[in-house]
């Protein structure tokens, strides 16, 4: 069921995602309330420069708060009414998650916990949330569809991810409430985040650093373009999940429910071989890269391929920005932002 908007609640309005998304938002002229906790995972310059392109926008509003202070969700829910809340905020990173636990709990955990308990004790209509495609883990059935199991993962990150779409399905049971969650596939592009394998390799071959290529080079991605992301993401705030009538209890369906709740990924649908990743960046940039052939990474998977069908069939849309042209793209930014 399609549905308007007028304001919308974006967490993580500093970070890649939530940035590019509340640039789209003001653009339509939909009235946007950016959260960030500016933490310090990553350059926080790279964070305020992307606010600095948000905050001209009439239409706009920042605070600075984090997911897991209880009192302030709170009274930013009280004080501002919100017909949509896109939860993009978390604690990012598979590798991080070996070294730093807590701040997954912390983020990913608790603070996802207030997001669902001010929905649910204030007029939200849809409540829109960040997953990863990292919640398929140790599955191997390619493409990753969301009708399949997910319950083996391999980083403490993706365990977090996949407790959010299990809490935000129990709130779509118990209180009715209209939860999407949305399985992205490794997201890039401008203003992209630079842990990310395309800006470190792009930072390293500009250096006449050698990269590191994990698992010996043979990896693939489902790589997505930050446009096709926002776009999907666009056109799933403006449609309420609705309960599947075909749903049984005694063969379950992981991606549907009885309940207003639906996960949808959203990926190119077209795996790329680290190789031929490495080699566009090279193209693109004029330059060949020194390579350290090394052992995948604990917690990493060898492979991600998404299964788009229910997204194209409930929204209509299918990400198709090749590989080489979102490439270009991300190094012209990189190049002015680092001039």
């Amino acid at each position: 069921m399609d549905f308007k908007y007028k304001t919308a609640l974006v967490t993580g309005a500093a970070g890649f995602i939530g940035f590019h998304l509340a640039e789209r938002l003001l653009k339509d002229g939909c009235h946007v309330t950016g959260i960030d906790n500016l933490n310090p995972y990553y350059d926080v310059r790279l964070k305020e420069a992307r606010l600095e392109r948000l905050t001209p926008f009439p239409n706009f509003s920042f605070s600075k708060t984090e997911l897991s202070d209880r009192d302030a969700m709170e009274t930013l829910f009280k004080d501002t009414p919100f017909d949509v809340v896109v939860n993009l905020a978390a604690q990012a990173g598979v590798r991080y998650s070996l070294k730093n636990p807590y701040a997954y709990v912390d983020s990913n955990l608790s603070g996802f916990m207030n997001i669902l308990e001010c929905c649910r004790h204030n007029p939200v209509r849809h409540l829109v949330f960040a997953s990863s495609s990292s919640v398929y883990g140790a599955n191997t059935a390619m493409p990753f569809s969301v009708h399949h199991n997910v319950d083996h993962p391999v980083s403490l990150y993706a365990a977090t991810k996949k407790a959010n779409e299990l809490m935000a399905h129990t709130y779509s049971h118990l209180y009715g409430m209209n939860c999407t969650g949305l399985r992205f596939f490794t997201v890039y592009g401008p203003w992209g985040r630079p842990d990310m394998a395309l800006f470190l390799f792009t930072d390293a071959i500009l250096r006449g650093e050698p990269l590191k290529v994990f698992n010996h080079g043979k990896m693939q991605r489902d790589f997505t373009y930050i446009d096709d992301i926002i776009e999907g993401v666009v056109r799933v705030m403006g449609r309420l999940p609705e309960p599947n009538p075909a749903w049984r209890g005694d063969a379950p369906d992981p991606g549907t429910s009885y309940a207003p709740y639906k996960i949808y990924n959203i990926g190119n649908n077209n795996p790329v071989q680290l190789m031929q990743f490495i080699e566009a960046i090279e193209k693109a940039l004029g330059k060949t890269a020194e390579k350290e052939f090394l052992n995948l990474q604990l917690g990493d998977v060898p492979a991600t391929y998404a299964d788009v069908d229910d997204l194209v069939r409930d929204v209509g849309f299918k990400p198709a920005t090749p590989i080489e042209e979102g490439i270009e793209r991300f190094i012209a930014w990189y190049k002015a932002y680092h001039p």
